[in-house]
């Protein structure tokens, strides 16, 4: 039996890219921001993750302040360190580089009592892409609904 509570799902971040390899990340959290990450109240639009210095770091993620919080509540847009094993971020490393693939948060949730970060190696889609892509998911919406229909 998993114990996985998904708390966010980036959409956009699947219409934007190919996600190509998935990472599980943990991440350094303040209280406030944990607080308000369980309550749901954060924003992945213009986030992005980067390598450097040997290190995983999450940058734009917009976690908002912890209504209940006092003075030292944190900063919205801080730059959050994600926690990955070595071999794992000299392997995306290389891929980021050599590639030019990028890396995206896919999805937040919890995990055996602790936050986690889903990271993405991802390339970027062109127009046209995302067209056929939605129009696939319509003729399969369409197909799912006439089936439907004719069970009927």
């Amino acid at each position: 039996m998993s114990t996985d509570k998904e708390i966010l799902n980036n959409r956009q971040a699947f219409h934007e890219f190919y996600i190509l390899d998935k990472y599980e990340a943990g991440a350094v959290l303040v209280g406030t921001e944990v607080k308000s990450i369980m309550a749901g109240r954060v924003q992945l639009k213009d986030s992005y993750v980067s390598v450097k210095d040997g290190e995983v770091w999450l940058f734009n993620a917009h976690i908002s302040h912890y209504s209940h919080g006092n003075k030292q509540n944190h900063d919205p847009l801080r730059t959050r360190k994600l926690l990955l094993h070595k071999k794992e971020i000299e392997k995306v490393e290389r891929e980021t580089t050599q590639k030019g693939m990028t890396l995206v948060v896919t999805s937040i949730y919890w995990k055996n009592g602790r936050i986690k970060f889903e990271i993405g190696v991802a390339k970027g889609k062109k127009l046209y892409d995302k067209r056929e892509t939605e129009m696939r998911k319509t003729i399969d919406r369409e197909t799912r609904q006439q089936l439907k229909e004719q069970s009927r």
